[in-house]
């Protein structure tokens, strides 16, 4: 049996309960023809860069998935067909990552550096440098020469 990543979007107007009973649903086709399902991740409620079929915002879940080709199938087809989910995508992967995934691992913000000046050192002060030095270009040229139309 093959390994596979499956991510896909659910409505944003599904409760998080609904959108759990969906993974289930797939999770039973999957387990009915033979596979198994290891990590199963629920996202949130994230903004979409685009909207998809008028939603601006989606649920997202990711499924790791060891299943023959065709349970996979099979589960793509009813997504199609349900038009609860926006949209999916499943890829094939050499083995499964251990532990979260980089959407769930959360940064911490107090462990990055801070900008306050502190890792770079105080600002310079530069003092007053005055009136800018002339440009060649900046002169007046007076009044501008008519313009002969060509017709």
């Amino acid at each position: 049996m093959a390994l596979y990543e499956h991510v896909f979007l659910a409505r944003q107007d599904m409760s998080a309960q609904q959108v759990d009973a969906l993974v289930e649903q797939y999770k039973g086709v999957i387990e009915a023809h033979g596979g198994k399902v290891g990590r199963i991740e629920n996202w949130g409620l994230k903004s979409l860069t685009y909207r998809i079929k008028k939603n601006r915002k989606a649920h997202y879940a990711l499924m790791d998935i060891d299943a023959p080709a065709a349970a996979v199938h099979e589960m793509e087809r009813q997504m199609r067909i349900n038009e609860d989910v926006l949209r999916y995508m499943t890829i094939a992967v050499e083995k499964h990552e251990e532990g979260a995934s980089a959407m769930m691992q959360k940064r911490d913000r107090d462990d990055r550096p801070r900008r306050d000046g502190d890792d770079r050192g105080p600002r310079r002060d530069f003092g007053d440098r005055g009136p800018r030095p002339p440009r060649d270009g900046d002169r007046d040229r007076g009044p501008r020469a008519p313009r002969e139309d060509r017709a």
